[in-house]
């Protein structure tokens, strides 16, 4: 828990323990794995997933210019990270799409 909350404290040195919990729980067995707890944000197929399992499914955002606008943003707040953690990813957009306190 820690070490993601270091990481997405990199980019929201505000950000809510309880909040970044949340994301943690929901991640589940996807943190397990080295390559499923990163986000490849070259991928489209993966920037595709993060806006349907995470925007649509779980924040509930319905408008896809406003989704795909939180992706490119928080994509280029991390390209200088070369592993983009999954945990700050979606925290980054959720806070984006201004959903943190849906979570």
């Amino acid at each position: 828990m820690t070490d993601y909350l270091a990481d997405v404290r990199k980019y929201d040195a505000s950000a809510d323990e309880t909040v970044v919990g949340k994301i943690i729980k929901h991640l589940g067995i996807a943190l397990r794995n080295r390559d499923s707890s990163l986000v490849s944000a070259s991928d489209p197929k993966e920037l595709a997933r993060v806006r349907a399992n995470w925007a649509e499914k779980k924040l509930g955002e319905t408008d896809g210019d406003k989704i795909e606008g939180a992706i490119a943003a928080v994509c280029e707040a991390m390209k200088a990270d070369r592993t983009k953690e999954r945990v700050t990813f979606y925290y980054l957009v959720a806070k984006k799409l201004g959903k943190l306190e849906t979570l």
